[in-house]
């Protein structure tokens, strides 16, 4: 996530054993009450995995054997340069469409991937994404979304992989270009049922700014031209699904927590997203000028009052849809400051926001397009889903069937203002319905089922 991730994992290293994803326990935290044995999660051991003891000078094809098993390098190697991105002395370096492939498995499974990345020296971006096999290798399946490197210094990135029974990781580089990518300091987190081993303590829990996207991508969007209508933009703030043909976004995803609360002042500086593909049509502010419709914020600049940037990052126009204007501020408005509310308890947030349809009645009229080019879609309605966690870590494996889920669906008129957002509430499998989106999908599925219903 450019997509960045702040969680906190403590490693244990123990002796080796070959080939495996050997790992220590650590219990599971979960408000006080223990989850059943088989969601317990282990650190695996001689991870994270550094690479600094191997060596590989050529990008052609071949295994290298180090702390945690061997591994096949594809288009990579070991960079140990100036300009390689490294916590350490040496990182994997790719280029073109390179693989980095576990040649042994965890055995009980995968719950968590964490890695560090950065571009190395001058070059452009990368994208590369995560992949997972439980059958040996014979197949692969991507995890979550693809993560765009744009940065030299290195960042982290978390995948949940939520897989309960042996399985091996991928990673592979995907934009094809000669772009070099630094990966270093691989972990793995595994699922595992031996609980005679000493807990670890944790620490305290405390409220962090987590993973917009941890819960799922909802509509499986990647960052690439090639489609157009489902296109993700990871921003550090919020990430999104943006719709071309609409000019507005399908959804956004974002955390809440008290971490993200500050006194930073409202920005106000509506504007277009300049990380939009170039030769796409740029949103203004002048768009909705006279149009009946308010620039709706589907992330809250009240949400990201922590850092001027974040809340900057709230008023680009892919931020916004056209909202009925007492929608906008009464309704909607009303259930923002609820969600801020639950922070305020001792909570954390998993948001999800969209749009559904075209056509609403703003402050005038009926409209169905507004913009200078009639090219921007007025919604029909409006849907939030909102997860709601004690605040604590490894947020994914604390959502269990006793998890609270808020989620409405408000159509976009502005006689609706008035109401209370309760009175619109819906399932979670109505909005997939209705959206064709798959949501919460990094939790496991009959978790999923019971509290989607």
């Amino acid at each position: 996530m450019n997509v960045v991730f702040k969680k906190i994992i403590l490693y244990v290293s123990l002796a080796w054993s070959v080939s495996s994803c050997v790992s220590v326990y650590i219990p599971p935290t979960n408000s006080g009450k223990t989850p059943p044995t088989n969601v317990q999660t282990r650190v695996a051991i001689n991870f994270p995995e550094g690479f600094d003891g191997a060596s590989k000078s050529r990008y052609e094809g071949g295994n290298i054997t180090v702390a945690s098993g061997q591994w096949y390098l594809e288009n990579a190697m070991m960079g140990s340069a100036e300009n390689d991105q490294k916590n350490g002395v040496k990182a994997i370096r790719m280029k073109e469409t390179a693989k980095v492939t576990m040649n042994f498995d965890c055995p009980t499974g995968i719950q968590q991937v964490k890695l560090k990345y950065g571009v190395y020296q001058l070059d452009k971006s990368s994208t590369f994404e995560l992949w997972v096999s439980s059958n040996g290798g014979n197949s692969w399946q991507q995890v979550n979304s693809t993560v765009t490197a744009t940065e030299k210094s290195l960042k982290d990135a978390i995948f949940y992989v939520n897989l309960q029974r042996a399985a091996r990781i991928e990673i592979r580089k995907t934009d094809g270009s000669t772009s070099r990518l630094n990966i270093d300091d691989i972990s793995i987190i595994t699922y595992g049922t031996n609980t005679n081993l000493p807990p670890i303590d944790r620490g305290s829990t405390v409220a962090s700014k987590d993973d917009n996207l941890a819960l799922g991508n909802p509509s499986n969007a990647v960052t690439n031209t090639a489609s157009p209508n489902n296109y993700l933009m990871v921003k550090n703030a919020y990430a999104l699904s943006y719709n071309k043909s609409k000019n507005i976004a399908n959804w956004v995803s974002w955390h809440l927590s008290t971490a993200w609360k500050g006194d930073v002042d409202r920005q106000d500086d509506f504007r277009p997203d300049p990380n939009l593909p170039e030769n796409w049509y740029e949103v203004t502010p002048t768009d909705y000028a006279r149009s009946g419709f308010d620039r709706g914020h589907l992330c809250p600049s009240d949400d990201r009052d922590g850092v001027l940037e974040d809340n900057q990052e709230t008023f680009f126009m892919t931020n916004m849809v056209p909202q009925a204007p007492e929608h906008n501020r009464g309704i909607w408005k009303n259930l923002e400051e609820y969600q801020r509310t639950l922070t305020q308890q001792g909570n954390e947030l998993y948001v999800i926001a969209g749009t559904i349809g075209e056509g609403g009645t703003g402050s005038s009229n009926f409209a169905r397009k507004i913009g200078r080019k009639e090219n921007i879609t007025v919604p029909a309605s409006l849907w939030k889903i909102i997860v709601i966690l004690p605040v604590g870590q490894n947020d994914v494996q604390r959502i269990n069937e006793n998890t609270k889920i808020i989620a409405v669906n408000i159509p976009n008129e502005n006689a609706l203002g008035i109401e209370s957002w309760r009175k619109y509430a819906v399932s979670v499998d109505e909005i997939e319905r209705l959206t064709g989106y798959d949501f919460l999908s990094n939790v496991p599925f009959d978790i999923q089922e019971v509290i989607e219903r």
